[in-house]
């Protein structure tokens, strides 16, 4: 399939790589449909690039990559409408902002993927430990030219 993308042209993926949130994200519940597309083998960041938009896409990442204790509590009934089994079928991600000089990650609104069934959901974790801004990268200064 191919899918066009504002920031990457037209990228041919495979149909087993389409991920479907029945409910959407929050703040965009008529996209349903995503793929997860890797800019470079050696990136940290990952695209969520919505397959009914091409302007719409989000860098996500693995949390734990930047907080090792990181865990976000899937309640049962969440389970059952993702329908996994267990939780080590579920790949875990959080978007990814710029907010000032820095950028964040949202691990209070983590989504969960069912590596087997490709269903996915958004959380809204009611622990307050996670924020929705927490800092991930100070964002250096950008370089000028001086003329000699």
């Amino acid at each position: 399939m191919n899918v066009e993308t504002s920031r990457f042209g037209t990228v041919e993926i495979d149909d087993d790589r389409i991920i479907e949130f029945p409910a959407g994200l929050l703040g965009f519940s008529n996209f349903r449909r995503y793929v997860l597309l890797q800019p470079d083998d050696d990136g940290i960041f990952l695209w969520l690039q919505s397959l009914d938009t091409p302007e719409l896409a989000f860098v996500v990442t693995d949390p734990v990559s930047w907080v090792t204790d990181y865990n976000a509590t899937i309640r049962r009934e969440q389970m059952e409408a993702l329908g996994l089994d267990r939780f080590e079928d579920a790949q875990v991600f959080v978007i990814v902002n710029r907010y000032g000089r820095a950028l964040t990650a949202n691990l209070q609104g983590p989504l969960v993927i069912n590596t087997r069934n490709r269903t996915a959901m958004q959380l809204v974790l009611a622990e307050k430990r996670w924020t929705t801004r927490h800092e991930i990268v100070q964002l250096s200064e950008p370089a000028h030219a001086v003329v000699a």
